[in-house]
């Protein structure tokens, strides 16, 4: 709760003209678990799965009944039958009933009880339907079901947060770019001024002069490209931030983001460790752990269909208002029926059963495929992180040698051993590097999230 009244505070802060005018990955984590559209279509998913839990539990319902019929004939009473009773289901197939029965009139069939009778009874499956049955499947899966969404909940948050974090370092990546490129454009426009100075003066020739204008437009030129590509990474990322009640966040110009790219270099992952909470907690593993687990209860109501249908029915009796159980079950006041069927061949039944098992192998094959997917994935990921993290540490040492090539090749132009049109080389291979470098760590910084994300990480527990 802290986490997120701390989020809303700062979330107010962030799009204020007058206050915060930087964005941190945290914030942008927070907004999209919270606000997104698809995140929270998935929590609908969710609670569509509850309700569905609720009306599996409606088939264990108690129901009252009420039976009323009447016939008249010129003036003649042939019957009045009425019959109030109420049916309690069991978790194993067995049902409870009572009620009372009052039968009236002259033409009543002759093994039925005239007056009022009471009755109390049982039904039992004695063979098919005992271990399971239709309604304790339907329930069983109902929660399998429910956990599955939690676990498609988990997994949509999971890639979308992989997706926001690349759309946040793209725009960290170009902003860092378009500074550095900013920069050197202040740079070639000093020394431009410089020149020309130095030119009316006497002190340069003119050809300066003009390799100095050239630098200055080719900076130019880069900075404005630079800052499309930023405008553009500013619009992907933003298609990411949703406010409350599905108002979409359009990024202002005066935002800019907060993250070092030094930050996240220190991360460290233990390959082992990914892959061993990745196969114990990766929500699209656990999914296909969850529909084997439906397909079994599917397998069990199956096989109830290779077993003969056994119903006992029993039922005490009282008439006027006697006690019940007054006598030994089979001796008095009782009524009692025994239903057999039994399938010659079990056709239907034996069919039925080895789809289910044959759907139950299919699906451990789908479970097997994805497990060396994940697996490939996060040691492919993994290696990246490795060799980015050394192509970092060369490509730093790269581009402190090329700075310090440019600082020596200004000294010798002062030195008047050197020309512009050298500066300019070396400069250009210097922006070069730098670009390369940001390219490098905010790749790197993507990694990290992506090995996370492939770990199934990123979407909660």
């Amino acid at each position: 709760m802290k986490k997120i009244i701390g989020f809303l505070l700062i979330s107010v802060q962030l799009f204020s003209q007058d206050s915060l005018k930087t964005l941190h990955s945290d914030e942008v984590l927070l907004m999209v678990q919270r606000y997104h559209p698809i995140a929270k279509q998935a929590f609908i998913r969710v609670q569509t799965s509850q309700v569905d839990i609720l009306a599996a539990k409606g088939n264990f319902d108690p129901v009252f009944s009420q039976y009323s019929s009447q016939k008249t004939i010129d003036g003649k009473n042939y019957y009045l039958h009425q019959s109030p009773q109420l049916t309690i289901p069991t978790w194993y197939g067995i049902e409870i009933s009572g009620g009372m029965e009052f039968l009236n009139g002259s033409r009543v069939n002759p093994d039925q009880s005239l007056g009022q009778t009471s009755y109390m009874g049982i039904s039992i499956p004695l063979a098919r339907n005992l271990v399971m049955d239709k309604r304790r499947a339907t329930l069983i899966q109902s929660k399998i079901f429910n956990q599955m969404a939690v676990q498609e909940q988990r997994n949509v948050i999971n890639q979308i947060i992989v997706d926001a974090m690349s759309a946040y370092w793209n725009w960290v990546k170009s902003y860092r770019v378009y500074e550095t490129v900013k920069q050197n454009l202040k740079v070639a426009v000093d020394r431009q001024s410089l020149t020309k100075k130095g030119f009316e003066f006497g002190e340069r020739p003119a050809i300066d002069t003009v390799e100095a204008a050239s630098q200055q437009q080719y900076f130019s030129n880069i900075a404005e490209a630079k800052w499309l590509e930023f405008q553009n990474a500013t619009l992907d990322l933003s298609a990411f931030l949703w406010w409350e009640n599905n108002v979409p966040i359009q990024i202002p110009d005066h935002i800019i983001p907060s993250e070092s790219l030094e930050s996240i270099q220190g991360a460290n992952f233990s390959l082992t460790d990914l892959l061993d909470q990745a196969m114990k907690n990766h929500p699209e593993l656990q999914i296909y752990s969850l529909k084997i687990s439906a397909l079994q209860v599917d397998k069990k109501l199956k096989f109830q269909g290779l077993l003969p249908k056994v119903d006992l029915q029993y039922n005490q009796i009282s008439l006027n208002q006697t006690p019940f159980f007054t006598a030994p079950l089979f001796e008095n006041n009782f009524l009692y029926g025994l239903k057999v069927e039994i399938p010659l061949r079990f056709s239907q039944g034996r069919a039925e059963y080895q789809k289910a098992k044959l759907k139950l192998q299919d699906e451990s094959l789908y479970q097997d495929q994805k497990r060396r997917s994940i697996e490939v994935k996060i040691k492919s990921y993994h290696n990246e992180m490795i060799a980015l993290r050394k192509q970092i540490l060369t490509q730093e040492a790269t581009n402190k040698n090329l700075i310090a090539l440019v600082k020596a090749e200004e000294s010798r132009f002062n030195n008047g051993e050197s020309s512009l049109f050298l500066i300019n080389a070396r400069e250009n291979k210097a922006l070069e590097a730098l670009e390369k470098l940001i390219e490098l760590k905010t790749k790197y910084a993507k990694t990290v999230y992506a090995l996370q994300g492939s770990a199934g990480l990123l979407g909660g527990v």
